[in-house]
Order: structure tokens, then sequence, then C-alpha cells
């Protein structure tokens, strides 16, 4: 099963007696796992997707997850958290075969803790399907515990082990199906927002859109080619302009450069989110908590989420809600946006472990 698996540094040992504490983020597009392994974090990270065939001798059911499935059965490969959650019960069983499959894979110990980030979204039945999803798994068998997904994603941006729990501060999640965002007051919740109108995936929409009109009509990309171009070439520090070639009905090549649709889209994306974060989620918190607020915006605001991982957003981001606000404002975040939310659930279910 085709994963990316990244190793680090464990500032501690590791043995098959000791409880295993885990980091689970399962994501719309990816869902990473950290975990310890002979005395380093192991880290997963790969497609939150599914497909199922039938094996040509035993007809019995095989299942493949992750790029292999989106690589080997593209026209019948499911993505069951499209909106962030499990939406209903087959999307539920669904999710709950590939988390299945993939800790499985990874020979994950049952004697461990488990800590997963849960978005800020108001869906109830959405929420208690992931938990079905985690709990029925065959980890977590010590405990098993959620906590938002941008306070997990804010722990490796703001310290070595957990000093955002300790904080007041403020994080931004810019996911792929919604701008998240929450003050913390010692890990407690203050206000949390959430908008489906900015998002990482409506950038993709946009790309695509900017492509045709870029090339006059020449070149259509789906969404998963605009989220490549955006991942591969977004870069507000450097961007340089990129060909790339499609083939031609009938035969033959169309060789094309695209100069602004990439950053055209994600520009338009910082501005809204700015907007958003400015105007609707500071303005309500200061009406609400007007002490913690003034705090917070003395502090770094922690930038989590896949579209942090765009190159110079961090900066961008400081320097429009600035001038938005009128005053000085500094933002941080993790040097691997898309693991934070997994590292700093691992962070936590180390500390419960202890504990235990």
């Amino acid at each position: 099963m085709a994963d990316d698996t990244d190793d680090g540094a464990f500032d501690g040992t590791s043995d098959a007696s000791e409880i295993t504490p885990v980091g689970v983020k399962l994501g719309s597009t990816r869902t990473v796992l950290q975990y310890p392994k002979d005395g380093e974090i192991e880290t997963v990270r790969t497609l939150t997707c599914l497909a199922t065939y039938e094996d040509a001798i035993t007809g019995e059911e095989k299942v493949l997850y992750g790029e292999q499935a989106a690589q080997e059965f593209p026209d019948t490969v499911e993505f069951m958290l499209r909106s962030g959650l499990p939406e209903d019960d087959d999307r539920a069983a669904l999710a709950g075969k590939f988390f299945n499959e993939l800790v499985r894979a990874q020979e994950i110990p049952e004697d461990s803790v488990v800590v997963y980030a849960i978005p800020t979204i108001d869906n109830d039945e959405g929420l208690e399907n992931l938990t079905e999803v985690i709990e029925g798994s065959p980890i977590g068998k010590r405990l098993v515990r959620s906590f938002p997904e941008s306070l997990c994603g804010s722990v490796p941006a703001m310290g070595d082990e957990l000093e955002a729990i300790d904080e007041v501060f403020i994080a931004v999640n810019m996911g792929s199906t919604n701008l998240e965002a929450c003050a913390y007051r010692h890990a407690e919740q203050l206000e949390p927002f959430s908008t489906g109108a900015v998002t990482g995936s409506e950038v993709d929409r946009r790309i695509a859109n900017a492509v045709e009109e870029e090339t006059q009509g020449r070149v259509n990309i789906d969404l998963t080619t605009a989220r490549e171009y955006k991942e591969q070439h977004g870069d507000f520090v450097d961007f340089e302009p990129f060909t790339d070639v499609i083939q031609q009905p009938g035969g033959g090549s169309h060789e094309f450069t695209i100069e602004r649709s990439v950053m055209d889209a994600l520009n338009e994306y910082v501005d809204e989110a700015v907007d958003e974060i400015a105007n609707n989620f500071l303005s309500e918190l200061a009406n609400t908590h007007m002490k913690p607020y003034q705090i917070a915006l003395g502090k770094p605001i922690a930038l989590t989420g896949g579209m942090a991982c765009i190159p110079g957003i961090e900066d961008v981001f400081e320097e429009r809600l600035s001038e938005e606000l009128d005053r000085d404002i500094t933002v941080v975040a993790a040097d691997r946006p898309d693991l934070a939310a997994a590292q700093g659930a691992q962070r936590i279910a180390r500390r419960l472990a202890d504990n235990l």
C-alpha cells in the first residue's frame, strides 16, 4: 500500500512494554499518522481513499488504500471524506475500512493511546461518525481522545513540546474544505469560527478556470491537476512561470505556459481569508472575550492546515492582516503544516500516556 513515510528523532526510549502514543489527522484529501517506532517518530502520510476489487482466483474482496488505490483504480476509487467528515453510514463504513487497513499495514500496537484531530464544523452526526471510525479501529485500547485540529496543528508551530496548551493565542486553520479560526485560552476554545466560503478546494476551481482563460480556451484541466499546480508551483516568495503539455483530441500535443493563473487564485484566497478573520472572527471575539482578544493579538497567530504549506503565505497573511487591523501582527507556522495536526496530536497522546 503506497504512502509517504518520514522519520524523525524521538526524545525518549520506546520498547514493546510501553504504551504507544499515536497522533491521527483523518483528512478530506490526506491522512497523517505519527507514532514512535524503534526509538524514532514514524510519520505516515497517504491519500484518504479506498478501492476494492475481486481476487481473480479466490473471488474474495481485496482492499487497496491511498496512492496505490488512486493510481490503479482511478475510475472506482472512493474519497469518502470530501466534506471533511463521514457524512452518513455508508461514508463512515468506508472510512472505517480505510482506517483499519491503514493502521494494520503500519502494525501499530493495540496497546496505545490515540489522539485524533477534529475540524471545527457544526456537524454532530459527522463528528460522531468520525469518533466511531477511530474507536472502532484495532488501536487505542488504552485511551482515545479528540482535540480541535487547529489546536493540534498549533502545537508544533509554537514550541518543541506542548507550550501552546498553556498559552492564550489565536489559531487559523487553512484547510481544503473550510477556513477555521479559534482563540485558545489554556486549550479552552473561545469563539470557534468556521466558513466554507474560503477554501483550498475553491482555489483549485479558480485555478482551473483561470488556466482556461489564460490559454484563451485552448486548455482545460481537471481539479486534480489544478491542485497539483497549486501544490507544486504556488509560491509567494519565488513563483516562476511553468510549462505543461496536454494531448490534443485526435493526436498531437499542445505546450502551454502558465504565468498568472496559480498566483492570482492564491492572492484572492489570502485576501478573502484576511477579510473573514479580521471582520467576522476577530470582531466577534472582541465583542465576547475582550481581554483574551487583547492578549492573543499580542502573541503570534498560529497558521495551520494544508494551504499553510504554500511558501511565503505565512508572511503575506501577516502583512495583509496587519494592514487590515492597522496594527502589527505576528504569524507563525510549523515547518510542515501538512503534518502538524498529527504531530501535535501525537505529543498530546504522549502526555496522556505518561499520565496513565
